[in-house]
């Protein structure tokens, strides 16, 4: 089924959002406007009447106040690398990309922040904080692509939260436009701040349902340059989870905690080429990843010893920078792979840790109930109890494999989003990890800035899951 045409602007609107960001960045041809319509997944898709591209806090607010005046719905669009239908536009709304908002203010030495616009790669932002001696606590594998405003605003997690904690944790200030244009700024930075609710993290993890961010004031981490990388292979998750309760006691330097499983090694040696890790397979990987001043080797050699030998079946240690990212390569090769052999059906969940063994043990029934011919691809943040749940070969039965998937997870006592967001994809089974008294005070939130749902329509709240499509397919979202 195709998807329905854009929705024409209102009179005048047209006219309003040039005037607001300039000629050349008003994009109304269908063929350069479809470029914006599809998520990188190729999964989910949708209209937009027109692309505006504002370059600053004050563009974005005359686009916003334009929009509110002809009541126009405004979809936000960042790296456009989200997994839940989120940043697409729907009914013809217009898409406000903040592909622009790229400015880099200079790196305050003394407090450890800078300020960065919501445009900014998270590569970029690495780059430049690195010059000035400093890091920032957030990285994963879409770092080319992924945006600031992006992550803020679905409160993105990955491979750090372990040592550093999700984006929430690095946001000092704010920046951001509201629905009827108005410009709410804190980018003072202050740790200390005690005046009211927190503007901050209120929007962060929002998913651009209450303001669009525009600017960050973002705490950084030291600069860490001594780096050790371990890949092991374990009996299982009950392994797994054996070793990483020993590395978290005996190593404060460590920083990463990544599990993939036998399946998902295979499919990545399959699309990359990258050869066995090890002379035997085995059921289970860990990566571990250690950063200090000092060179973290032979304490994280010493944390591997101390592991039962039933427990830890091989393991291989890298210190040297190619070395390293050899060993990482076989997990950050999964999404690449994963999408290499098909569309998938995308879940981020999360479970406590006690119930980790069980879920992945209960995920092949569960999906091979709901879609027989499905292929399961689980890797994650096991520290977190955060699984990327990837079912290849299921896109005709998305809704009802989702739905499987997500009771389980609430079953577990766990949540249908551990760091992707709820976007569109998921917004039917919020009720799964909020209570009604939660949703109806984040209801009451977005009615009180956003009357009349002029942000991101059908994002994690009132919102029927999306329609997507598999290679056969043309559904909006």
């Amino acid at each position: 089924m195709t998807a329905p045409a854009a929705t024409a602007l209102a009179p005048g609107l047209t006219e309003e959002l040039r005037a607001a960001v300039g000629e050349a960045h008003l994009l109304t041809d269908p063929s350069i406007v479809a470029s914006y319509e599809t998520d990188w997944t190729g999964r989910f898709h949708g209209r937009a009447s027109c692309v505006v591209r504002p370059a600053d806090t004050a563009q974005v607010a005359a686009v916003m106040t334009a929009a509110a005046r002809a009541k126009a719905t405004v979809c936000v669009q960042g790296g456009n690398t989200g997994l839940v239908g989120g940043s697409i536009p729907v009914d013809g709304a217009v898409l406000l990309s903040t592909a622009r908002l790229t400015v880099l203010e200079p790196v305050e030495v003394a407090a450890g922040q800078v300020t960065a616009g919501a445009g900014v790669t998270l590569a970029a932002l690495q780059r430049h904080v690195r010059a000035a001696g400093y890091d920032f606590g957030v990285d994963f594998a879409a770092r080319d692509s992924a945006t600031l405003g992006g992550m803020a605003a679905t409160n993105a997690g990955g491979e750090r939260v372990l040592r550093y904690g999700t984006t929430r944790a690095q946001i000092l200030g704010i920046e951001a436009v509201l629905a009827d244009g108005s410009v709410i700024s804190r980018l003072a930075g202050l740790p200390k701040d005690n005046t009211g609710y927190d503007v901050a993290s209120l929007l962060a993890g929002s998913e651009g349902t209450l303001g669009i961010i525009t600017r960050l004031r973002l705490r950084l981490a030291p600069l860490l340059t001594e780096r050790a990388v371990a890949l092991v292979a374990v009996d299982g998750i009950a392994g797994a989870l054996t070793l990483l309760q020993t590395a978290r006691n005996r190593l404060p330097t460590l920083e990463a905690a990544e599990l993939f499983l036998a399946d998902g090694l295979a499919l990545v040696r399959e699309k990359t080429g990258l050869p066995a890790p090890f002379a035997a397979e085995h059921p289970a990987y860990l990566v571990l990843e250690c950063a200090g001043r000092t060179d973290p080797t032979d304490d994280l050699l010493a944390a591997l010893d101390a592991c039962d030998a039933d427990v830890l079946l091989d393991a291989t240690v890298a210190t040297d920078t190619r070395g390293r990212h050899t060993l990482w390569a076989y997990r950050e090769s999964h999404t690449e792979a994963i999408n290499a052999a098909g569309v998938p059906v995308k879940l981020d969940v999360a479970v406590p840790l006690t119930a980790l063994g069980e879920l992945v043990a209960a995920l092949p029934t569960t999906i091979a109930e709901a879609a027989p011919q499905a292929r399961l691809i689980l890797f994650g943040h096991i520290n977190e109890g955060n699984l990327h749940v990837n079912i290849l070969n299921a896109t005709d039965r998305a809704e009802a494999v989702t739905d499987a998937v997500l009771h389980l997870v609430a079953a577990h006592r766990g949540s249908i989003s551990a760091e992707h967001g709820v976007g569109r994809a998921k917004s039917r089974w919020l009720h799964l990890s909020r209570s009604p008294q939660e949703i109806a005070m984040m209801r009451a939130i977005r009615q009180g800035l956003d009357p009349d749902a002029l942000l991101n329509p059908r994002v994690l709240l009132d919102a029927p899951p999306p329609t997507d499509r598999g290679p056969a397919g043309a559904n909006s979202a």
